[in-house]
């Protein structure tokens, strides 16, 4: 301590050459130096959402996660496999060890999850694979409400994802995700149980009913004097009042059709509204 401050008093003008040079390169480190709210923290982690609609978690976690768990095991660098199952959805996590090729990881994770869906039931869609990191969590959310009792949630829904959702992803550095907490719109069939045994029916027949009348086929093009135009098939109902018309099955000597075993209705996937 005697030594710097007898150096100080020595040499006054080096000392504080010194001194400014530091409080100067300290003020230049700190304007270059970049800031980021979510820093990349490099995570070792992959998720794998595989959605079925209508499977209980006992018959996700046989029929699917299975499949998963076994496989997963052979990705390199894979310390740990975890899952967490509902109704009709299952999560997969897949922690890596450190220092990981996570894009290596990435496209193997891919590769397993196309083998396992070749022993998985008929109708299983593609799941969703991402690799999480503090770039995936959102910095805000934008909020769809309205007071209008004529604009249902699945208005809201469509309009959040055909229209807002666009607007938002071309702008740069900007990540729009699909939107959350609405109702997609589907097109839903209550059947009345009491007349399918009546008609000796079963829901099964009329899901045959359904696609074999509601298909798309191709059907070539039509040649003309002047042009060639597109032939379309009659086959693809443009207004859901044409599925109550679609036969289901000869009874006797009468047609049954869907109109006479339930009804058809432009509803949600979660909750029915006639």
């Amino acid at each position: 301590m005697r030594r710097l401050v007898s150096l100080a008093l020595r040499w006054p003008l080096v000392i504080l050459v010194l001194v400014i040079t530091v409080v100067l390169a300290g003020l230049l480190a700190l304007r270059q130096m970049p800031r980021d709210i979510f820093p990349s923290l490099q995570e070792p982690v992959i998720y794998v959402a595989q959605p079925y609609g209508g499977m209980t978690p006992t018959q996700l976690e046989g029929f699917i996660v299975n499949y998963y768990e076994y496989l997963f095991l052979y990705i390199t660098g894979i310390q740990h496999v975890e899952s967490r199952i509902v109704q009709g959805t299952a999560l997969i996590k897949l922690k890596f060890h450190a220092g990981t090729n996570m894009s290596k990881a990435l496209s193997e994770t891919v590769a397993y999850v196309d083998r396992a869906r070749s022993f998985m039931p008929p109708g299983t869609v593609p799941p969703f694979v991402l690799e999480f990191g503090a770039s995936a969590l959102p910095v805000g959310d934008l909020v769809l409400s309205t007071d209008n009792p004529k604009i249902t949630l699945t208005t809201l829904q469509d309009d959040a994802l055909f229209r807002v959702r666009p607007l938002l992803a071309g702008l740069s550095g900007v990540s729009a995700p699909p939107p959350f907490g609405g109702s997609p719109r589907s097109i839903v069939i209550r059947l009345d149980p009491n007349r399918l045994r009546m008609y000796h029916l079963s829901p099964i027949d009329v899901v045959k009913a359904l696609s074999s009348g509601n298909v798309i086929q191709p059907a070539g093009n039509i040649w003309t004097i002047n042009s060639m135009p597109a032939v379309t098939v009659n086959s693809v109902a443009k207004n859901i009042r044409t599925l109550e018309n679609l036969p289901v099955r000869l009874a006797g000597n009468r047609t049954v059709f869907i109109r006479e075993v339930g009804q058809v209705l432009d509803s949600a996937a979660h909750g029915l509204s006639p």
